[in-house]
């Protein structure tokens, strides 16, 4: 999905005030999709900007500032489903300068987990590599071919030695996903575990909108 495409429950278009307006991570789409759809969020739009921001943190505040300014004057209420992901706090501020709200926490793992249990457990895991859903559907794209590991195989341990496992965090029951994320790990050298985390505390954010 690109920031151009805006969908409602039925997948058409909404524009109006009255109506709530998430600017979205791309690589959080479906899970936004299926909880809109899920609880009968009729009054929520959604458009994402693209996924591999993911990749290139650097981009996403100016990306969100011009997606805000873009659809201010067609929404009551605009909020934007991001967690800091690795800009530093500039993208915090940027949506409080903004008026804005934003899903908290530092990243998508942390509150897909719960960002109190992710905290907890961070200590513990300072050598995990974390995947969800859309990583592990993607992996090629977002993982080995960014780091060039299509490419230069042997750099793997390079990137991946001091890491230990992978957790897939899982937000749902799918046993193709849980195979693929096992492969992904045996592709990486690193142990595996998977939890079923399922929305965390991306549902909570959206169910207070």
């Amino acid at each position: 999905m690109t920031d151009t495409t805006t969908l409602t429950h039925d997948g058409l278009p909404l524009h109006g005030r009255g109506q709530v307006l998430i600017i979205g991570c791309g690589a959080i789409a479906r899970e936004i999709i299926a909880l809109r759809d899920r609880n009968g969020w009729d009054h929520i739009a959604l458009t994402c900007l693209p996924a591999i921001l993911h990749n290139h943190p650097d981009r996403i505040t100016g990306a969100v500032r011009e997606a805000v300014a873009k659809h201010r004057d067609s929404y009551a209420n605009i909020f934007v489903a991001y967690a800091d992901c690795g800009t530093g706090g500039q993208l915090a501020a940027a949506c409080a300068d903004l008026g804005v709200e934003m899903i908290a926490g530092p990243h998508c793992y942390s509150f897909f987990e719960g960002n109190a249990a992710f905290a907890a457990r961070a200590s513990d895991e300072i050598t995990a590599f974390y995947l969800t859903d859309f990583l592990v559907r993607q992996f090629d794209a977002f993982v080995i071919e960014p780091l060039g590991l299509d490419r230069h195989p042997q750099l793997r341990d390079m990137y991946f030695g001091h890491y230990e496992k992978l957790v897939y965090q899982a937000q749902t029951d799918d046993p193709v996903l849980t195979e693929k994320a096992r492969a992904c790990a045996d592709r990486l050298g690193l142990a595996f575990e998977r939890r079923l985390t399922g929305y965390g505390d991306l549902e909570t954010a959206l169910s207070r909108l």
